[in-house]
């Protein structure tokens, strides 16, 4: 979220108005390097050089490759209130304004376009064919670190995966734990992990005989995370996690061209049972729909098995002309 630091506005006519942006592109970042009271340090010292009354500082936690920011954007309203005051708008450096040469150039238009200029500790920004060129080759500059940070970080991420590792977002049943040996692996999270083992399995045993069925079943569990903006487990939701062969202690990435692979995390069913949900799921001769009575006039439907078949046992009214029996 965007933050505003409201400062007292001088009075002295002599002093030009001036606002300083600050930006991050992760909040854990606001603490270290350039973090965000780094940046505010310098810009001030700048500042009180040139002469400058700063009225509010504005601050941003994200990508430099956006311009649609909250901070920006109040900033930048801020700069029309006082445009016939001939303010400037203070960074720290280039990169903080943006990381791609598209992004810094239609920030530069909106400045310009709210009445304010551009100023920096870091470099004098000119409307020369020399300062331009300047400028616009040290945001190019930054847009390659971005571009440059990026592949590096995939790379990272793909040798992870190369290893048994996942490095992407932890599965809904697991979390990550720091070890000293595997760094950053998953291991299962304690309720959800034992109610995604008899989702999985109860689909492929059939005691589940729908999707829908599982859906039911883990909405019903107070153990199984749900999304806070609905509450609600989707059948989506449940499709994907049966589809997932993490969950069988296996990873690949196709994307990044890493095929099938033993994963280094503990599995919470075995290759087998995903097999068995892979091949109900492939013959689609399971019914969609709920039943009703599933747990009120029957709560054992197809969890009792047979003794001789080790089938599931159904259950359902006998009916006359009465009604039920």
């Amino acid at each position: 979220m965007p933050k505003k630091q409201d400062l007292p506005v001088s009075h002295n006519s002599d002093q030009r108005p001036a606002v300083i942006y600050a930006r991050v592109s992760h909040a854990k970042q606001k603490t270290k390097g350039a973090g965000i009271d780094s940046q505010i340090t310098r810009c001030r010292e700048f500042a009180s050089y040139k002469g400058y009354a700063v009225q509010a500082v504005f601050e941003d936690d994200a990508s430099g490759s956006l311009t649609a920011r909250p901070g920006m954007n109040a900033a930048l309203d801020h700069l029309r209130k006082i445009a016939d005051q001939d303010p400037v708008l203070l960074i720290d450096d280039i990169s903080r304004l943006a990381r791609g040469l598209d992004a810094h150039l239609a920030l530069r238009r909106s400045i310009a376009s709210a009445g304010g200029s551009l100023e920096s500790p870091s470099i004098e920004f000119g409307e020369d064919s020399d300062s331009q060129l300047v400028e616009n080759m040290l945001a190019s500059v930054a847009q390659h670190h971005r571009q440059k940070n990026g592949e590096q970080a995939k790379n990272r991420m793909r040798a992870r995966l190369m290893d048994g590792y996942w490095p992407f977002a932890k599965p809904v049943g697991y979390r990550f734990s720091r070890h000293p040996i595997h760094k950053n692996w998953l291991i299962p999270d304690e309720p959800a992990a034992s109610l995604v083992r008899a989702a999985i399995e109860g689909f492929a045993s059939g005691r589940f005989a729908s999707q829908a069925e599982v859906t039911r079943f883990l909405q019903d569990q107070p153990g199984f995370p749900k999304p806070p903006s609905t509450g609600r487990v989707t059948q989506e939701r449940v499709f994907v996690m049966l589809r997932n062969k993490i969950y069988a202690g296996y990873i690949e990435n196709e994307g990044w061209n890493v095929s099938l692979r033993k994963g280094k995390h503990e599995p919470l069913v075995s290759w087998e049972t995903f097999l068995k949900v892979q091949d109900r799921l492939e013959r689609k001769d399971t019914p969609a729909s709920i039943r009703k009575n599933e747990s009120n006039d029957f709560p054992l439907r197809r969890i009792v098995t047979c003794c001789e078949c080790n089938k599931p046992l159904t259950a359902g009214w006998s009916r006359s002309k009465s009604g039920k029996l």
